[in-house]
């Protein structure tokens, strides 16, 4: 018999600390002496309904890591173009150990899919790239991450609530301050989940009363399964879709600020490259990762769910992408993408976009959602392909 993890504390319990991080996000006490600070997350796990005691132990074990704030300084992968990091990323080793990994735990996944609706392939996607299928977890101590994060001022309000998370956690049995491990920022288990998820969506799959993301194959999918069906997955709906298009076309329709119906696609000359046929009310956007001579996507509602579990566009994209090799589809038609933008040219591009009055967020390199809307609205602009693919020209341009 399954069970959420809720079942071991009271539903109020589990109100204040799903809703504690209104309070961290709009204080987020961060910086200064790491004891001192310490003092302060004890005094609010007190005001939370956690005893003193309990709070002071569990806390007062951690210790600061500065690697791990050279990790989340360092995190220039997502630097690199959808083609760079998903050509990495899906190797040949991963596809068939996904294979023999569903083979072996097939009963599984239809389980899961029946209750859910999500794919076999969605999960082994993120299987694949999260951890190699529960083989590299990470050694990182849980909670001396979560502790330099919510203690570093550059996101704060963003760990803070799951530090709250895991001391209810431990007090569930499922969380060891000294020996739960996974990656650097705090996630655990095979698909690498926050402390507040887990206690959110966390799914006891074997019946052994525990929610072990790390070891237990049952809770892992269900408990990643459901998190995609609370985000708005919908069963039986795909998520992208491999096209080719047609060298002329309106550039401006692309991007994930558009939306047609497949069957106004296909009026546009947009086909699928396999030839299969799609629900021609479905309504998708035309994703061009690399623009207009690159590989080119449907990218529909069950697209977006990706950006919920990493708001990094080439990982969700390469995700997504990989799911559909694990459903049964080859490898993308790389195509001849025109050349991009290197680290300078991209900062300086961004520079050059903010002083036009974009939003863009910070000016970091990488080529995000904002700064795509922004350059497909320059290049309209200057009378260009708007593909939102940058490129020297558009940056000498500007």
């Amino acid at each position: 018999m399954e069970r959420s993890v809720k079942m071991k504390f009271s539903a109020a319990m589990t109100a204040v600390l799903l809703c504690s991080g209104s309070l961290a996000a709009q204080e987020a006490p961060c910086g200064g002496g790491f004891a001192e600070w310490k003092v302060g997350l004890v005094d609010e796990a007190v005001e939370l309904g956690f005893s003193r005691r309990t709070a002071s132990t569990f806390f007062g074990s951690a210790s600061h890591d500065p690697d791990v704030i050279r990790r989340d300084r360092a995190q220039g992968i997502f630097k690199s173009t959808f083609i760079d990091f998903s050509k990495k990323v899906i190797q040949e080793y991963r596809i068939n150990y996904g294979a023999k990994f569903y083979k072996e735990h097939r009963r599984k996944f239809d389980r899961v899919e029946e209750r859910f609706g999500v794919p076999a392939g969605v999960l082994l996607s993120f299987l694949a790239l999260e951890t190699d299928f529960g083989q590299v977890q990470g050694d990182f101590n849980t909670l001396n991450s979560l502790m330099t994060l919510a203690h570093d001022c550059r996101r704060p309000e963003l760990f803070r609530p799951h530090l709250f998370a895991a001391l209810q956690l431990y007090l569930n049995g499922d969380f060891d301050p000294a020996a739960t491990t996974g990656a650097w920022a705090g996630e655990i288990g095979m698909i690498q989940m926050l402390p507040s998820d887990i206690l959110k969506y966390g799914i006891d799959g074997d019946g052994d009363g525990r929610v072990r993301l790390k070891d237990s194959v049952s809770d892992a999918l269900l408990t990643g399964a459901k998190v995609l069906v609370e985000l708005g997955w919908s069963g039986g709906d795909p998520w992208l879709v491999e096209v080719k298009v047609p060298r002329h076309l309106d550039w401006s329709l692309t991007g994930l600020n558009s939306e047609l119906t497949v069957a106004n696609w296909h009026n546009l000359g947009i086909r699928t490259r396999s030839g299969r046929s799609l629900e021609r009310s479905l309504h998708a956007s035309l994703l061009l990762p690399q623009g207009r001579f690159g590989p080119a996507f449907l990218a529909f509602p069950n697209y977006r769910i990706y950006f919920e579990w990493n708001r990094s566009f080439v990982y969700a994209t390469t995700s997504a992408f990989f799911a559909t090799m694990f459903s049964g589809e080859p490898m993308y038609l790389e195509n001849s993408p025109e050349p991009g933008l290197d680290d300078q040219q991209m900062e300086e591009l961004q520079a050059k976009l903010l002083a036009r009055g974009h939003d863009i967020g910070p000016v970091d390199g990488i080529l995000g959602a904002l700064t795509r809307g922004a350059v497909q609205e320059e290049q309209f602009r200057l009378g260009l392909p708007a593909d939102a693919w940058p490129t020297p020209d558009l940056l000498n341009r500007l």
